[in-house]
């Protein structure tokens, strides 16, 4: 059975795609957020870069957007291809473009020249130049008719993509919506001549194009959300789904065990139904998931048990990229499997469940050291860059200096001040740093004061970082009624 929960009754907007009681996609859409992905904007290029053969857009946002030479609508209609950038764009140049990837990191959003314009059977580029039908439409004669259709209708600059559902509309209806399309994009160019600055020409609500194409993609079930509104468009849009207002007052992701899914997505090890698990590391670079038999020992011989495991964890790992929005390369570091045809039966099954995801998944397959090699789309920050932010503590590595590291530190910083005209020192840090100065029972206590000819005393603090302060030397009255344990 599939499920569709929708929380859309505060700022945080939320749904989770279920499927037999097992969640299969979660998104999330927050206003600080909030995906730009479709959007246009008015941009003014400020910086070409002929060695990398693309340019950087002031668009308006925090960081300037790149813009690589090849999506430049003046290189498209250029017959000198070999050219650099500096040919197809300067430094001030005024320009549309449209985001086709969010800014993530350091690095500000990736967008192009060709701009998109959507409608419900078209996808319609003014600068595009091709013909284009979807993937998702297999007969090669439905394919063959709509790109000669949409040669006929389209002027030589324009570009047009055909989507699934242009196969049952007629050409009379396709030039109906191409013209409307147009319109549109007349209407963009009359808002940029009235910009003297760059910004936001138009705003894509993908979010609700989500949800209503997910539920347009459910044969049966039930969407099950918290607004009326929305409530009434799911129905419109698919009546073979039962949809169910929710009113109450505990949250709907809460009611439906959804919250608790969330949390196992952002952990970092996975847990398999016969007890082997996954480790998931995700990097700025690239993902790498590790796959441990755990406490699954199995039946059979090893290699069986190998692949059983391998096939169970195959499974859960595309799963969890879908959930987690995984995007760009990652590294499966499968348990080793000496038989070619269990590595081929490996990728078959990734290849099925890949099937699934709408995101574009490329397989490498595997490397001499038996790592699967594959890369799906990005188009946006991971679940976990969405809900988490880097830990003060550690600056996001997960580990921090032991205290026995901080207490040798701080007892070399402290013999550089031996035989000084000083009588004591007050030194603030955590009690593990301490006790390793100090040693069990204070046992190294004398011996490093008669070294230093210092007597030491210490504020100790609280804290999950271990670290020192050498707060102030002086005479011995002194510092001695400012040392406290704590």
């Amino acid at each position: 059975m599939e499920t569709l929960i929708i929380n859309y009754n505060s700022r945080e907007k939320r749904f989770a795609y279920l499927k037999d009681n097992r969640v299969e996609n979660i998104v999330f859409d927050r206003p600080e957020h909030r995906s730009l992905v479709g959007n246009i904007y008015f941009g003014t290029v400020t910086k070409v870069l002929p060695g990398m053969n693309a340019v950087f857009i002031d668009i308006g946002e925090e960081k300037n957007a790149y813009l690589h030479r090849d999506v430049l609508p003046s290189y498209l209609l250029s017959a000198e291809k070999q050219k650099s950038v500096t040919s197809f764009a300067h430094q001030g140049e005024k320009m549309l473009v449209q985001v086709d990837k969010d800014a993530t990191g350091t690095k500000g959003a990736r967008v192009t020249g060709i701009i998109e314009i959507q409608g419900p059977n078209l996808i319609y580029m003014p600068k595009g130049r091709y013909v284009a039908v979807s993937k998702k439409i297999a007969e090669e004669g439905q394919k063959a008719k709509l790109r000669r259709s949409g040669s006929r209708l389209k002027t030589e600059e324009e570009g047009i993509i055909f989507r699934t559902s242009s196969i049952t509309s007629t050409e009379d209806e396709i030039l109906a919506e191409l013209m409307t399309l147009r319109e549109n994009h007349q209407e963009l160019l009359q808002k940029v001549a009235t910009m003297k600055k760059p910004g936001i020409i138009f705003q894509k609500d993908t979010f609700i194009e989500m949800i209503l194409d997910q539920v347009a993609r459910m044969a049966s079930g039930e969407v099950i959300v918290d607004d009326l509104a929305l409530k009434k468009l799911a129905e419109e849009k698919n009546d073979q789904v039962k949809s169910i207002y929710y009113n109450g007052k505990e949250n709907i992701f809460s009611v439906h065990k959804v919250e608790h899914e969330i949390d196992k997505a952002l952990k970092r090890i996975v847990w398999l139904d016969n007890g082997a698990y996954l480790i998931f590391d995700e990097t700025e670079a690239l993902t790498i998931i590790d796959v441990n038999t755990g406490k699954f020992s199995g039946k059979t011989n090893y290699q069986d048990t190998v692949l059983k495991t391998n096939q169970l964890a195959a499974k859960e790992v595309v799963r969890q990229l879908r959930l987690r929005d995984i995007g760009g390369i990652v590294l499966i570091d499968f348990i080793d499997m000496t038989r070619s045809e269990d590595k081929q039966s490996i990728i078959s099954l990734i290849e099925t469940e890949l099937t699934k995801d709408q995101k574009r998944t490329k397989m490498i397959g595997f490397t001499p050291l038996g790592i699967l090699q594959l890369t799906r789309k990005k188009t946006k920050v991971t679940l976990s860059e969405a809900l988490e932010v880097k830990c003060p503590v550690c600056d996001g590595t997960g580990r921090i200096l032991s205290p026995e590291t901080v207490g040798f530190r701080l007892e070399r910083e402290l013999l550089e001040h031996r035989n000084s005209e000083f009588e004591a020192v007050l030194v603030e840090t955590t009690k593990e740093v301490k006790d390793e100065l100090l040693g069990p029972n204070e046992a190294h206590r004398q011996a490093l004061e008669e070294l230093m000819h210092i007597k030491l005393y210490f504020s100790v603090q609280p804290s999950a970082r271990h670290y020192y302060i050498l707060k102030q030397f002086g005479n011995l009255s002194e510092i001695s009624q400012k040392g406290f344990d704590s």
